[in-house]
């Protein structure tokens, strides 16, 4: 039974991102000498292409996949990312008879592995999986983000979404958002936030937290991926971090790390006890990680199709909605032309929180 494979290619940050120009191509224009075939010939011509065309797209929505397909996850192994990913690429193997080899291509905010899968052939057999942070990334980097998070991928599939923890390091004297943001207020030189990655969820909540209460001159500080933000969160070097429930619920459990809210609509079964930011007064407070599957531009529409439908199957079967809710997420499946309504919407909220809380980057 086909599964997943693991590999894994260190790629630094420092890595330059690089998109190759496509080679030109010529076209070459004959004129015909002879005299215009007649109209009734011309459309069975016409009729015979167009049903040809169609048997194409049908062998190639059937044949496909052939041959071993790679799922490139722009970031180090074993955040949120990565732990949807691998799940996703076990049943989709399976679905579809093809071994699924994640590949994590990180650096560069997760820019790395989109450039990669950028100029990538849009066959198939390279396809990204991210989260949020691939719509955010082009509003922070402007001058430098070397490709088009819109135009350079095809959407296949919105796969799953989870509310945010917000937590502290137990020695902060507060157990709820009302306390800390009076401690905070007290004496602000003392404290500091930390962020998994620069533009991602976690870091556009946080900046919205400490720009709706007044607090903008907390730093929040940046860190290379969820270990070492909670090795330093445990440690008390920083005071504060909003971060998917996969990374931060462990702490939580084992008493490292104190939360103090929840930033989803709902509460959740995992923490029926831990309010939401709304509920403790944080109005219009509402944020989730949310992870999507693309493809290269131009994927052929068979190829989209049966992927959007594999995908959605995946997503539905009881086994990966156990895990998924086991780790803090939930099943939230988007066809491509519903997730690229999801992303214009998003990348346009995104932006206004960038500007409300002046975030940016020295590029």
């Amino acid at each position: 039974m086909a599964g997943a494979r693991v590999a894994s290619d260190g790629v630094d940050d420092s890595c330059a991102l690089e998109m190759n120009a496509p080679s030109p191509r010529e076209t070459i224009m004959f004129r015909s000498l002879s005299r215009p075939a007649p109209l009734k010939r011309l459309l069975s011509a016409a009729l015979l292409a167009a049903g040809a065309a169609s048997g194409a797209a049908a062998l190639a929505d059937d044949a496909y996949p052939q041959r071993p397909i790679t799922l490139v996850v722009p970031h180090p192994p074993g955040g949120s990312v990565d732990g949807v990913a691998r799940l996703y690429a076990e049943q989709l193997g399976k679905e579809l008879g093809q071994s699924v080899v994640v590949e994590n291509r990180a650096g560069a905010s997760g820019m790395i592995g989109a450039a990669y899968v950028a100029r990538a052939a849009p066959d198939g057999y390279t396809l990204y999986l991210n989260a949020s942070i691939h719509a955010i990334n082009p509003l922070l980097y402007k001058k430098t983000i070397k490709f088009d998070s819109v135009k350079d991928f095809t959407p296949i599939s919105e796969l799953a979404q989870g509310a945010l923890i917000f937590s502290v390091n137990p020695k902060v004297p507060a157990n709820n958002v009302q306390e800390l943001v009076k401690v905070l207020k007290a004496d602000p030189q003392k404290y500091s936030f930390a962020t998994t990655g620069f533009g991602s969820a976690g870091h556009l909540a946080a900046a919205s937290f400490l720009h709706d209460n007044g607090l903008e001159q907390i730093p929040i500080v940046l860190y290379r991926g969820g270990g070492p933000a909670l090795s330093d969160m445990v440690g008390g070097q920083v005071q504060g971090l909003i971060d998917p429930m996969l990374s931060s619920l462990p702490m939580v459990r084992a008493g490292k790390l104190r939360a103090v809210a929840l930033t989803g609509a709902e509460r959740s079964p995992l923490l029926a006890d831990l309010p939401t930011m709304k509920e403790q007064g944080q109005k219009n407070f509402e944020f989730y990680s949310w992870y999507g599957v693309w493809g290269p531009a131009n994927l052929p529409q068979p190829i989209l199709r049966k992927l959007e439908a594999v995908s959605a199957k995946v997503m539905a079967s009881p086994k990966v909605v156990e895990q998924l809710n086991s780790l803090g997420f939930e099943p939230s499946v988007k066809d491509s032309a519903a997730f690229a309504t999801f992303i214009d919407a998003e990348m346009k909220r995104y932006q206004v929180i960038i500007d409300q809380a002046k975030i940016q980057i020295t590029e």
